[in-house]
């Protein structure tokens, strides 16, 4: 019995560790989803034809349709990988849920025990 404890203590550790990360990296992908959002607003309200973008250390000018499009594109794809991340951080907070009502339902399960051996 004690095994079988120690083994889902040990799941129930590396499920909240890989909690934390997928919580990091959703937490991480909302701030450039909110950044992106912005950044397409502002791109919106503009008239210039021609915008700077950022390119590693340097600004690069470029046509605004297409700073426009290639910034839609990237957000799509973060808004996929945060839905992702979303589903995969509530199926952990499931099992998570799982694992500790069974350490506790054993852990009362063995504690009855010893009272009856005593």
């Amino acid at each position: 019995m004690a095994e079988i404890n120690q083994s889902k203590v040990a799941e129930f550790e590396r499920s909240r560790a890989q909690l934390f990360n997928v919580s990091t990296q959703k937490q991480q992908l909302q701030l450039q989803s909110m950044t992106m959002k912005q950044a397409l607003d502002e791109l919106a309200k503009t008239k210039e034809k021609k915008v700077f973008k950022a390119v590693g250390n340097i600004l690069i000018q470029s046509d605004t349709d297409k700073v426009k499009k290639e910034l839609e594109e990237k957000k799509e794809s973060v808004d996929l990988r945060l839905k992702t991340l979303q589903k995969q951080e509530a199926s952990l907070v499931n099992r998570l849920n799982k694992l500790k009502s069974e350490l506790e339902s054993g852990g009362s399960a063995e504690s009855k025990e010893k009272k009856e051996d005593e």
